[in-house]
């Protein structure tokens, strides 16, 4: 059984119908990459799934429950994390209480502890920084702060939103690093990415969003190697 599932799923922002049906799945440890152009639909789909924007219709169902009247915080609860465009850090707390701010959910303090070492191993860059107010760290940094964030919340299924946007390419490369070290670590994503092709590299499997609807569904490779995918994404 998948642990996220995805039927017909149809769902506006701003007034316009930006998902027309779409379908999709993402088995428990599996990097899933979602693909498309600006305006496809990408970033409304991870809303959706995480329960900021209410569908129109279609289903979502996530760890074999039905998501329909799940509200957000409740889905981090239930293991679904959301590294959102754009990093969102909390610009005046330091590194260490985004960090804690992501464990919000938990009591465990013991575990949390350790879970915030593993964390500065993780990225040790946020070791060196951890006192540091997180709006004063460069846009990689942040980014970072963002997906260890997520991790405290100890996810099933993390979603990333474009996590390479706006970033120089040593740092681009770090961040893919650390997105493979995460799946390997059992930790199911499905990765929004504008960057075709860094996405498929690291993806499993991967989906094609234009305008809406999913026009190709195929294995990462096999995407990769699609002379529509070369055409469209890639720059072939």
């Amino acid at each position: 059984m998948s642990l996220l599932s995805v039927e017909n799923l149809k769902a506006s922002y701003g007034g316009i119908q930006a998902l027309k049906g779409i379908s999709l799945e993402v088995a428990q440890g599996e990097l899933v990459a979602l693909i498309g152009s600006n305006g496809a639909g990408k970033s409304t789909t991870l809303k959706t799934l995480a329960g900021l924007l209410h569908p129109a219709s279609g289903s979502i169902h996530y760890d074999g429950i039905s998501m329909h009247d799940i509200p957000a915080h409740q889905r981090v609860r239930d293991g679904l994390s959301l590294v959102p465009e754009g990093r969102g850090v909390f610009a005046r707390l330091s590194v260490e209480e985004n960090l804690q701010m992501g464990a919000y959910i938990r009591n465990d303090t013991a575990q949390i502890a350790a879970d915030l070492e593993r964390m500065y191993a993780l990225f040790p860059r946020l070791a060196e920084r951890r006192a540091q107010l997180a709006g004063t760290l460069s846009g990689g940094e942040q980014q970072m702060v963002a997906m260890a964030r997520a991790l405290m919340s100890k996810p099933k299924l993390l979603m990333l939103d474009e996590p390479s946007m706006g970033l120089a390419p040593m740092m681009v490369a770090k961040i893919f690093e650390t997105i493979s070290d995460i799946s390997a670590q059992g930790v199911s994503i499905l990765l929004v990415e504008q960057n075709a092709r860094l996405a498929l590299e690291v993806a499993r499997r991967g989906y094609v969003l234009e305008s809406g609807l999913i026009t190709l569904a195929d294995s990462a490779s096999n995407l990769l190697g699609s002379d529509e995918v070369r055409r469209a994404y890639l720059g072939a």
